[in-house]
């Protein structure tokens, strides 16, 4: 298996934005498989403590650049690379493609938005992540809960967020999870592509 790559451009941005973000000697730039956009795969790209890499976890240095890659993702990211694409944007080259059954949905029906679970993590969205993130023009959507995983659309300035807000999805995921601990997963289902400014797309051929 070929190991994730990162370009020497790409690896100036990320270290630039992670300077913002303080303490960036203890922590390294996170790429997880998401789930899938038709035939691409949609990744959730954060900063997080180096310490919480796992058992299995791809860990790789670049230069001063810590990359860690989730063991379920390890193989979807077989041989892909982080890079500058012409338009001065990060992308993500990848030579593997998604099954129909990577990252399919549940029916997020009516029913996803009415039962007890999704009540209760719809009123931390709009009580407590949503003012919290509106300072940056972004908000946070439930899509619906099924079988205790909550599906969670971003939209504003959070769709296609830069480096700056990596931490977005684990700032939700944590706190849904923190007053709703019945839930087990937050999944982020939100095209990034399509945003206003898309900070992670297919890279241009």
């Amino acid at each position: 298996m070929s190991d994730f790559r990162v370009t020497d451009a790409a690896v100036e941005v990320v270290l630039a934005a992670l300077a913002d973000e303080g303490s960036s000697d203890t922590l390294a730039l996170w790429i997880d498989v998401a789930g899938n956009d038709g035939t691409s795969f949609i990744y959730d790209v954060y900063f997080q403590e180096l310490a919480q890499v796992a058992p299995g976890d791809l860990q790789q240095r670049f230069g001063a650049l810590n990359v860690v890659i989730p063991q379920a993702s390890v193989e979807r990211l077989a041989g892909a690379t982080l890079e500058v694409g012409s338009d001065g944007e990060l992308a993500i080259t990848n030579p593997n493609s998604p099954t129909p059954e990577v990252g399919d949905l549940p029916d997020l029906g009516p029913e996803a938005l009415a039962n007890d679970l999704a009540l209760r993590v719809n009123a931390i969205l709009e009580e407590q992540v949503n003012p919290a993130i509106a300072a940056h023009g972004g908000y946070a959507e439930l899509a619906g809960v099924v079988e205790s995983r909550a599906y969670v659309l971003m939209g504003g300035g959070c769709q296609g967020c830069g480096l700056a807000a990596m931490t977005l999805s684990q700032g939700i995921a944590t706190a849904i999870q923190d007053a709703v601990p019945e839930i087990v997963e937050v999944i982020d289902v939100t095209n990034h592509a399509a945003g206003n400014n898309p900070y992670y797309q297919p890279a241009k051929k």
